[in-house]
């Protein structure tokens, strides 16, 4: 059977080697696929109890996205918030929950600038991403601090057995190029990846009337892996980017990277144990009116131990985690530690699952935190599962909301934020097609929000955000079609006032249909209004993308893309006054590639 690693949250899991823990991608159904973010281990999408969204590769390289949050834009319970497009700062909103509140990991390992406490999303190159899972609803039991919207997962590490090697390029209007080199080779015990990406652009306009601003990104990834005779296996995982991105006033030299090494190793027939140490570093140089340097890096060693007791599964691990800032800004403390104890049970009483989960972190400046999480699911038939969660989580204040100079809004009185989140949900999946609805709500307390009055971070005393995500799909060889729509209410308890930047209403839909050597598709999507940090209402918008390709003789294909083919300015966020951040009109792609390994 072929033993391909599957990295998660600080462990790297042989899904198919582990028998007791998950089916072989070939038993399992092609729209119930295999997802490791929801519990630390591979379970089906069912299995996993969990509101979920998986991006495969064959959808992202159709899509030919420039930016990363073009893969997950207008998902079910997702939201953005950008100011311009083509690597221009972008926050996304998970259940009406701050980009802060929302983890980011790559092949297992968080990143977010320490500072403001976001993933730099705009920065991740898409063009080397393999796969994306989503997890939507509270995760501090499993993750700690920030998981409070959900969890987003990005691997690079190759798949499928065999060896393959690829070189793209790719041209656009807006001057724009990008260029792909790639290897991978899967065999039974080892597997090896590299890539290499280049991408460019002079831009458009990211406000009304503005001038065109350019980004560029040059990533590369590496992934290796091998299991030895005595079943231990060891890893190690790379992904960086870095280059420049030019903003109204300036621009900004970045650089994002992860790093990882890690070992998997039974100890018994019904125990085996992970370690990884990783380093995640977010460094910004920002050039303007007001510069500065802001490097932060986050160290994390994470300890997980798997036991399988008959159907059941129980995890224990410990984390540690240092973040440090190292800024050319005076900020009244530059390092920040926590260490983390985490538990899960996996219940499996035929019909019936139960889930269990409990954190305690300890934070330098917070002191403890006590987390935990249950879900319950109950199989009525071969196609049909009823789902029910409830959850706490927590998530700190940045350096920038708590240590920065009062003149920049910092403010050393803020307290952590608090939520207790619910859900219900029932599924169908009936091998080709599924339906998905899911009803939840998340008590708030200690919102933490900027306030543009009084340029400085506060908390709210009580918020609540509710909603209904509805998701549904259907497949065979010819057609793929996938559609969702969320609805939410997000809302100060105090005062009534709806919470600014989050749509109330997004929907997508995305159709492709396959021939035998081509294939055509659309994707549909549209937002409703949101507010600005000044109130003012920023109107709703909908976007149509086209794509198409063809596979030519000896390895070669083309595909094009063309995005908002209606060429319509949307409104994404306020700039100033009554000026806006736009997106780009309308953009082409016409990308090459041919496979020289088969």
């Amino acid at each position: 059977m072929l033993k391909v690693p599957v990295f998660v949250a600080g462990a790297s899991l042989l899904a198919p080697s582990l028998n007791a823990f998950a089916q072989s991608e070939t038993d399992t159904e092609p729209m119930d696929p295999i997802v490791v973010t929801a519990t630390l281990g591979p379970k089906t999408v069912g299995e996993s109890l969990s509101s979920v969204t998986t991006i495969e590769e064959a959808e992202i390289r159709q899509q030919q996205p420039k930016d990363f949050q073009d893969v997950i834009v207008s998902r079910p319970g997702i939201a953005i918030s950008a100011n311009g497009s083509l690597g221009k700062n972008a926050t996304v909103l998970i259940r009406g929950h701050e980009s802060d509140g929302t983890v980011l990991l790559v092949n297992g390992i968080r990143i977010r600038s320490v500072t403001s406490g976001s993933p730099a999303w705009h920065y991740l190159p898409p063009q080397l991403i393999n796969r994306v899972e989503i997890v939507r609803g509270s995760r501090s039991s499993l993750y700690g601090a920030d998981a409070m919207g959900g969890v987003v997962q990005a691997y690079t590490a190759p798949e499928g057995e065999g060896s393959k090697g690829w070189v793209e390029v790719g041209a656009g209007n807006l001057d724009t190029q990008n260029y792909t080199l790639g290897l991978s080779s899967v065999e039974e015990n080892s597997s090896l990846g590299v890539g290499i990406n280049r991408f460019r652009t002079d831009g458009a306009p990211v406000v009304e009337n503005g001038d065109d601003k350019s980004y560029d990104n040059t990533s590369g990834s590496f992934n290796a892996s091998h299991e030895f005779s005595n079943g231990v296996r060891a890893y190690m995982t790379y992904l960086g980017a870095e280059g420049r991105s030019e903003y109204e006033g300036g621009y900004n030299d970045y650089l994002f990277q992860v790093a990882g090494v890690g070992v998997d190793f039974p100890l018994t027939d019904h125990w085996r144990a992970s370690l990884q140490f990783s380093d995640a570093r977010d460094e910004l140089d920002d050039v303007s009116a007001f510069p500065g340097e802001y490097n932060t890096n986050t160290r994390t060693s994470r300890l997980e131990n798997w036991f399988t007791v008959g159907t059941h599964e129980f995890v224990l691990g410990a984390e540690t985690m240092t973040d440090q800032l190292d800024s050319t800004q005076s900020f009244t403390e530059d390092k920040r530690g926590n260490d983390a104890y985490f538990g899960q049970a996996l219940f499996n009483f035929g019909p019936s699952e139960l889930h269990l989960s409990a954190r305690s972190d300890d934070n330098d400046a917070f002191g403890t935190h006590e987390t935990w999480g249950a879900s319950y699911g109950y199989r009525i038939d071969s196609s049909h599962r009823l789902r029910a969660s409830v959850g706490t989580a927590f998530k700190v204040p940045t350096f920038l909301d708590l240590y920065a100079p009062p003149a920049w809004g910092g403010n050393p009185d803020l307290e952590p934020e608090e939520s207790t989140s619910y859900e219900i949900g029932m599924e169908g999946n009936y091998g080709n097609w599924f339906w998905d609805v899911a009803l939840y709500q998340s008590d708030v307390d200690q919102l933490i929000i900027f306030d543009n009055t009084q340029f400085r971070s506060l908390n709210v005393k009580e918020a609540r955000l509710r909603g209904i995500e509805v998701s549904a799909g259907w497949q065979n060889s010819d057609w793929t079609v996938r559609a969702g729509a969320s609805a939410g209410d997000y809302e100060d308890r105090e005062d009534g006032s709806t919470l600014i930047r989050r749509p109330e209403q997004t929907v997508r839909l995305d159709v492709d249909r396959h021939f035998d050597d081509w294939y055509v598709g659309t994707t549909l999507r549209a937002e409703s209004h949101r507010y600005s940090y000044e109130r003012k209402r920023i109107p709703g918008y909908g976007n149509w993308d086209l794509r198409t390709g063809v596979n030519l003789a000896d390895q070669w294909s083309v595909k094009l893309t063309v995005d908002n083919v209606l060429d319509e300015e949307h409104r994404l966020a306020q700039y100033s006054g009554d000026q806006y951040f736009i997106s780009a009109g309308r953009t082409a792609m016409l990308s090459v590639r041919y496979d020289f390994l088969q």
